[in-house]
């Protein structure tokens, strides 16, 4: 028998154990998600916080935002902030509950296949500074993470897609038959999209669980991230490169760092082609030029992993084994981006 995912979630809501509720969404999850949320959940009486949507807004003015309004509403320690949205607004939401009055319980309720199966989990919150992914926050764990695969029928056919990146991520970090890359490109992103949701977030979970505060295995789950993340980071201040979501810029970093775990671990090629091509189906390729993948490596300098001045990759042996804190030259990285571009 299936349990209802809002159960636990009502039961909290409706209980004595806070002195109010906050719900934080976007100007879409006000639109297309609130109303199913009310339904489903049962909630009686909560205060709205709004806040705008996208990356950019992923930041310390946007905090303040939260914060006033939490101050306008007379919120106290015993308040419930309940995040309703993507992984920005979870990252922030997660981030201004764990800094409100130096910490207020939080509910995640990730709207897309990225919260989901990624962003939501694991307890990490957090803004972007000047530009840079994730620069400043806290390990802080949700009180609950609700996941309801109905939200995901208010995306867009890009914005869904976009987390099946962090989706691929975890299918080359596992090691269990029925979850790995092979297993996944065998399924039908759309129509078992609950299943790979489910499963997938699974995989998250049970690193986290063992290293919550990132000291060693659960350095993993940044397979693709040390490039992705200055990628995207580099989208954003470029004139030449237009902005890219989470996803596009992970692939990027999931392609050039196998590339790297091929140079180095050798790393099956049939398996780095077979991860490239299907990855092509989803993503479109970005071209990045000689200065674009320059400007890029400067900017992996400041990626959290990093000790002093040498920049840590987690790389692959092979599909389910992975290894932490390696390094690779510049000469590496830029052939890295050669075989991206081809």
């Amino acid at each position: 028998m299936e349990i209802d995912p809002y159960l636990s979630v009502a039961e909290k809501i409706n209980s004595d154990k806070f002195s109010s509720i906050f719900v934080l969404v976007d100007e879409n999850t006000e639109k297309f998600c609130l109303e199913l949320f009310i339904k489903k959940s049962g909630i009686k009486s909560f205060n709205k916080i709004i806040i705008s949507s996208g990356e950019e807004n992923k930041n310390i003015d946007t905090c303040i935002s939260i914060w006033d309004q939490l101050n306008s509403f007379k919120a106290d320690r015993k308040s419930l902030l309940i995040n309703l949205g993507g992984g920005v607004l979870t990252d922030i939401g997660g981030f201004a509950a764990s800094t409100y009055l130096r910490g207020i319980e939080f509910i995640n309720i990730p709207t897309t296949l990225l919260g989901m199966v990624d962003a939501a989990h694991g307890g990490k919150t957090g803004i972007d500074f000047k530009q840079l992914k994730n620069q400043i926050g806290v390990f802080n764990e949700p009180l609950e993470v609700l996941l309801d695969d109905e939200y995901l029928k208010t995306l867009s056919k890009e914005e869904f897609i976009n987390g099946y990146a962090e989706v691929v991520k975890h299918s080359l970090l596992t090691d269990k038959p029925d979850l790995t890359f092979n297993s996944l490109i065998k399924l039908d992103l759309f129509k078992d999209s609950d299943y790979i949701i489910n499963s997938y977030s699974s995989v998250k979970n049970e690193i986290v669980e063992s290293d919550k505060y990132e000291s060693s295995i659960r350095k993993i789950l940044n397979l693709g991230h040390t490039i992705g993340h200055a990628v995207e980071s580099y989208s954003y201040i470029s004139d030449k490169v237009v902005d890219l979501k989470h996803g596009q810029a992970i692939v990027i970093g999931i392609i050039t760092e196998l590339y790297i775990s091929y140079k180095k671990f050798n790393f099956p090629l049939k398996d780095l082609i077979n991860v490239k091509e299907h990855l092509k189906n989803y993503f479109s390729l970005i071209q990045l030029e000689e200065d674009d993948i320059m400007n890029i490596y400067d900017l992996m300098v400041y990626d959290k992993k990093n000790e002093g001045s040498k920049i840590n990759f987690v790389l692959l042996k092979e599909i389910g084994k992975p290894v932490i804190d390696q390094i690779a030259n510049k000469d590496l990285f830029i052939e890295s981006f050669r075989f991206y571009n081809e």
